[in-house]
């Protein structure tokens, strides 16, 4: 992928060495497997929109358990003090990159949406406070639509690397476009739509609904990376397989099978590695906004 030497966005709250304090919010663990307490706290908390990212936890070693007791006993564990953080030449590459994404999303978005307000992307270590409350790194890269931003701890990238097996820097991007994705759902109305539902239908219900919105945000991702093509050329060889690789190693089914050795199709919240791939694909190949109406879809 060539991204290096572009204009990188001025968007950025780097956060990296600073401590969140403590403060309870919503930690890293799956809800897939732990449905009814994410329903109880959404209730409490309102929307909180994870990407296709926040059951990795399972994956990489986190441990849910630790996570909950911090999430109910007292916040989350705030990152470790009286050792001044320094990054280190992998990380600062890494928070250039993600700059220059984003601003390449900011180019193609404003291109196709009228008045597209830019979203902030938020590095952080350790943990994180948001609108949507505390997080740690086990979450993932997610979006909280009440602030209108972005949050990553950039380990996930080498997590991405040696727990999913999903390399590279175009996957990178993926993930970022993703996230940047929920923000064009945020504008559009439908994370507003989605939150008026909680309550309403059953959780098997609000499930599939989840899917379809975390589905249309691959589309997203999708339409993203076909206007950058036509814009930048920045794509090499390659790269388009880098992504679609990274939305099979984050599909329900996949990460399920992996974490505990069965899959459980009506706890899905972010949809299969096909659907996933598919979403992307689709997008990426049409560039066609219209096309992405994954609630009206005959079939996913």
């Amino acid at each position: 992928m060539k991204w290096q030497g572009r204009r990188k966005s001025s968007n950025i709250d780097d956060r990296r060495g600073r401590s969140s304090g403590s403060g309870q919010g919503i930690g890293g663990f799956s809800p897939t497997l732990l449905a009814p307490l994410v329903k109880l706290l959404f209730s409490k908390l309102g929307l909180f929109i994870v990407g296709g990212f926040l059951v990795v936890s399972l994956i990489m070693g986190k441990n849910p358990l630790s996570l909950i007791t911090q999430l109910l006993g007292g916040g989350l564990t705030p990152t470790e003090t009286g050792v001044p953080y320094q990054a280190s030449a992998k990380d600062e590459e890494l928070a250039e990159f993600s700059a220059t994404i984003l601003a390449n999303t900011e180019d193609v978005w404003n291109s196709l949406l009228n008045n597209y307000r830019e979203p902030t992307l938020v590095l952080f270590t350790g943990s994180v406070s948001s609108a949507c409350g505390s997080a740690s790194s086990a979450t993932g890269p997610f979006y909280c639509p009440g602030d209108e931003k972005l949050y990553i701890d950039l380990s996930f990238f080498d997590d991405m690397e040696r727990q999913l097996k999903a390399p590279g820097d175009f996957a990178q991007a993926y993930v970022i476009a993703h996230e940047v994705g929920h923000h064009i759902q945020k504008i559009m109305g439908t994370t507003d739509k989605m939150n008026r539902l909680r309550g309403q239908v059953s959780q098997t219900e609000y499930n599939k609904y989840s899917v379809m919105l975390e589905l249309q945000a691959d589309f997203l991702a999708g339409v993203w990376a076909h206007h950058s093509q036509k814009m930048t050329q920045m794509m090499e060889s390659g790269d388009l397989e880098e992504a679609m690789n990274a939305a099979n190693a984050i599909g329900d089914d996949r990460l399920q099978k992996q974490s505990s050795g069965r899959v459980v199709p009506d706890s899905f919240t972010h949809g299969t590695s096909a659907q996933r791939m598919r979403w992307f694909k689709k997008g990426f190949e049409t560039g066609d906004l219209s096309q992405g109406d994954t609630f009206s879809a005959t079939s996913l």
